[in-house]
């Protein structure tokens, strides 16, 4: 179910008003329902997939706090097994025969066979990942294996999160559950905004931006440099407002009933290096990588080889599990190796702010820090975003090639006349500089604190003037047609 669609405008007041309405001892079991309703709106079958995961780690978690020794680390590694080889089946299947054909025809054989191409689950890798950070959790001894099967699966499948995250640790979320909590308005108020927020991120800004980068990037043969420019900016626009509208929505979805879900991004775009930009991007999936793959691999202990070893493991898989093309796989690299070049280019690079004396500026510093990030993580966002491979290298090449001369060519020779996804491209353009404009303004204020702590500093005659600018601003900038996914759905 889309948090974007008439279905959900239903389904949410039902799911959170009957809540506080049923007894506490039933809540789980009309959260665990909704959950579910939620899900199957997409493939009701593939929640059997669910199903099947969530019977394996509910017992191997027991099994593994009930075990000593080696049998400890085998019934995880089974639960490991099952998770990845569920998502290896639906995810990366076509991806292996893809590559293995590809090296046949490298020897002129031209394999026969072909496979089931299977539909991937919407939200494996999210829920997949939530799974087995529980049994990695019971297994080093920092959460207690849950026994209510109920509880355990609302953990896995809890609706807000369930699609596209925050991927939660047991620690923050399984005890919330077993909570009884009252109505509290000042949950409500902050759960709606929160909601609000992100539905105008999704709405009026990613969804406006979404056409014009469709054009460029279904075949950017047909258009110039500057065209790969402006749409790449704008994907990267889109992309964090996509995201993170979600994970607002989702946070805010949560918060109405009580329920507090971790915090998914820290306006990653006002970062002053790759480094952190990557603890305030998707930080659940960050932190989870972090936790679960760079520390057990080392870390940044021993040479400075196996660190940037572990570094780049980290980056190519965090690309995999994005999706499943080599493009990427490139994208996760182009971020290992902008953190690598980062760091050993440390000294060299402060030695000339300090020749040229920047360091004497701390904002203009920090501006040129900002701007360049933006820069790089722009261009690594070309390779998640292109079709294929070839088309990602071919607007690479092209970049600056082609750049009209003056603005009246620019109109002619770029998509915004030629855009075939609009019926009034200029005004829609204008619409789009516009939501930018309202992306940067609204995010720069959130330096003070979060959305929430800003409107509650405000009068009120203030905070209910800002309420009906946004009620404006989505009614006159929405788009409604045809509500799109989010993006990272098809993760």
């Amino acid at each position: 179910m889309l948090f974007n669609s008439i279905h959900f405008i239903i389904f949410f007041p039902i799911v959170t008003i009957c809540y506080y309405l049923i007894k506490q001892h039933f809540r789980w079991l009309w959260l665990l329902l909704a959950s579910c309703i939620f899900y199957m709106v997409a493939i009701p079958e593939y929640i059997l997939i669910i199903f099947f995961t969530i019977i394996v780690d509910y017992f191997a978690g027991i099994w593994i706090e009930n075990s000593e020794g080696k049998r400890r680390k085998q019934f995880l590694i089974l639960s490991l097994i099952v998770n990845i080889g569920t998502l290896f089946l639906f995810k990366y299947t076509q991806l292996f025969f893809d590559t293995f054909r590809l090296f046949l025809f490298q020897f002129d054989k031209v394999p026969s066979f072909d496979i089931w191409k299977l539909v991937l689950p919407i939200g494996l890798s999210f829920h997949t990942f939530q799974a087995m950070s529980y049994t990695i959790e019971v297994y080093r001894g920092n959460q207690k294996a849950e026994r209510h099967l109920g509880y355990y699966a609302l953990y896995v499948m809890f609706y807000p999160q369930m699609v596209a995250g925050p991927i939660e640790r047991p620690q923050n979320i399984l005890h919330q559950f077993y909570e009884k909590h009252i109505f509290k308005y000042k949950n409500v108020v902050d759960g709606f905004r929160l909601m609000a927020w992100g539905l105008i991120k999704k709405v009026v800004i990613a969804d406006r931006l979404s056409p014009f980068v469709d054009a460029i990037y279904f075949d950017p043969t047909q258009h110039n440099g500057l065209s790969y420019i402006v749409a790449t900016f704008f994907f990267s626009i889109q992309i964090y407002c996509d995201f993170s509208g979600y994970s607002d929505i989702a946070l805010g979805a949560a918060k109405t009933m009580g329920f507090d879900l971790m915090k998914n991004f820290d306006r990653p775009y006002f970062s002053s290096s790759i480094a952190e930009f990557w603890r305030k991007w998707h930080i659940s999936l960050s932190t989870w990588f972090r936790d679960y793959l760079y520390i057990p691999l080392g870390g940044n202990k021993g040479s400075e080889f196996k660190k940037y070893f572990n570094l780049s493991i980290v980056f190519l898989i965090s690309g995999l599990w994005h999706g499943n093309t080599w493009c990427f796989v490139l994208w996760g690299g182009i971020h290992a190796f902008y953190q690598i070049f980062g760091q050993k280019t440390k000294g060299i690079r402060e030695s000339i702010i300090h020749f040229l004396k920047i360091d004497r500026f701390p904002t203009l510093r920090k501006t040129i820090n900002i701007v360049t990030v933006f820069v790089l993580v722009s261009f690594a966002w070309i390779f998640f975003r292109a079709i294929h491979t070839e088309y990602a290298f071919y607007i690479v090449k092209n970049i600056f090639v082609g750049w009209p001369t003056n603005f009246e060519e620019f109109k002619s020779t770029t998509f915004i006349n030629n855009n075939v996804y609009l019926t009034k491209p200029k005004e829609e353009f204008y619409k789009a500089i516009f939501a930018i404009i309202l992306l940067i303004l609204v995010e720069f204020q959130f330096r003070k604190g979060t959305l929430n702590e800003i409107l509650d500093s405000l009068k009120s005659y203030k905070r209910w003037i800002i309420y009906y600018l946004a009620i404006l601003i989505f009614l006159f900038f929405g788009v409604f047609d045809n509500p799109a996914e989010f993006i990272y759905f098809q993760f």
